[in-house]
């Protein structure tokens, strides 16, 4: 199992996440509030500014998008198993796409679950009450994001599930989960014949999930192809009355086989005469063969009744987390990815815009994260650092000795006009036919 690149670092208590839980809308609104700028035509100026900017960030996410559906097309779960690929040619598109996938998933403000956490998952006791065995074998890659996380007290069962305990356990409010699937044998081509139990997921497939409200130690129940195992709660409550039935039938068993036997035999033709009362033994050793016979039934049913009330929680657990699923996740994350990007960008120009004096790069992420608190009462550490290479990619930032600039709004504005014509400028000199 590969939980990706980043490094297992103990956990901080002060730790903070870099996503703004704030809608861009909101954002905007407090930024562009009466007298926030000196005149109404500079509000108007900063507000056209955002609308500027944000159609040049959807425009760019807006192809990354049809990239990722395009590449996905070879992993799609649904994919005919008759459609063949060249193997080369299916490794290099898995590498784009996961390439891209992750870096997108990254600046929507998800961070990678280190390998520590998914580790943990299976060593505490999760919120579905259930224990689970997850396939792992069969995966090619797997790799969790998380974005913004809370505390919150459940009541855990303890002594048998005859009391209950309150405990605090972490919640991720966002998680995306990326299960690349192993090859078949040939990758990606035949439909592999199945066991009963046996993964129904493609070979080659690759699975995106998108869930909310996950506690920290149910990452490993978001696994495709999960199987219910039963605790030693669960033996010992259908172990234990299942002997003391078991025994007593055993016992008034053994005494009258040897008489049924006898009787087989007699029919069979092998033995010779036999007595009423052994008949009537023979019935009896019979019955008690039904009988046992019935209880083994009996203990199936209880058996399978136990396993599909916890699958039914797994399921009831998972279901209602999950939002989105596959392709399907790449119209979300590419959503929040652009609207994480814009508030990044709108945030710094707007403070750099109306600083006294041109700040520091610790400065500006100061002042921005004390307004967010004040104002949205969000704790949370801004990647000022990506902001700034954002505004500088545009050509609207400027450094000198440490000290940050910007463009004017009005420079600021014929600047974003440049680069928009450039993107079609470009586009209609590359797609012009040849000159005659």
């Amino acid at each position: 199992m590969h939980s990706g690149e980043v490094p297992d670092e103990p956990k901080k208590a002060a730790e903070r996440d870099q996503y703004i839980p704030v809608r861009k809308s909101d954002l905007l609104r407090a930024l562009a509030a009466p007298g926030a700028f000196g005149s109404d035509a500079e509000n108007e100026q900063f507000q056209q500014f955002c609308r500027m900017l944000g159609s040049i960030y959807h425009y760019e996410y807006f192809e990354q998008l049809e990239r990722l559906r395009d590449d996905y097309f070879y992993f799609n779960p649904d994919l005919d198993p008759r459609v063949r690929f060249e193997q080369a040619e299916v490794d290099r598109i898995y590498a784009e796409l996961s390439s891209a996938f992750f870096q997108v998933v990254k600046s929507a403000n998800f961070i990678e679950v280190p390998h520590a956490e998914i580790e943990r998952a299976y060593r505490e006791d999760a919120m579905v009450h259930v224990n689970i065995h997850a396939p792992v074998e069969e995966f090619r890659e797997i790799r969790f994001f998380r974005r913004g996380r809370h505390r919150e007290i459940f009541d855990v069962p303890i002594w048998f599930g005859f009391r209950k305990r309150p405990t605090e356990i972490e919640v991720y409010d966002d998680v995306v989960m990326f299960v690349a699937t192993r090859f078949g044998d040939p990758a990606l081509t035949e439909p592999r014949k199945r066991r009963p139990g046996q993964s129904k997921v493609r070979p080659g497939a690759v699975l995106i999930k998108y869930f909310k409200h996950i506690a920290s130690a149910d990452l490993n129940a978001l696994f495709p192809n999960v199987r219910i195992l039963m605790s030693l709660k669960d033996k010992l409550m259908l172990g234990v009355p299942a002997l003391v039935g078991f025994i007593p039938i055993v016992l008034k068993l053994a005494s009258t086989l040897t008489v049924l036997f006898l009787v087989a035999g007699f029919y069979l033709g092998i033995s010779g005469a036999i007595k009423d009362d052994e008949v009537a033994g023979a019935f009896a050793a019979l019955s008690g063969l039904v009988a046992l016979g019935a209880f083994f039934l009996q203990q199936w049913i209880r058996f399978q009744r136990q396993t599909l009330i916890h699958q039914k929680n797994l399921t009831d657990n998972v279901y209602f987390r999950n939002i989105n699923n596959n392709a399907g996740i790449f119209d979300y994350i590419i959503g929040a990815a652009e609207e994480q990007e814009c508030k990044e960008a709108f945030l710094a120009y707007y403070f750099l815009h109306t600083a006294d004096s041109p700040p520091t790069k610790t400065e500006l992420d100061r002042r921005i994260e004390a307004w967010l608190k004040e104002n949205f009462g969000v704790a949370l550490d801004f990647e000022v650092g990506d902001a700034l290479i954002k505004l500088e990619r545009l050509g609207l930032l400027k450094r000198t000795g440490g000290r940050l600039t910007v463009l004017p709004l009005q420079d600021a504005l014929t600047r974003l006009d440049q680069v928009w014509d450039g993107y079609f400028g470009q586009k209609a000199a590359n797609n012009a036919p040849p000159a005659p």
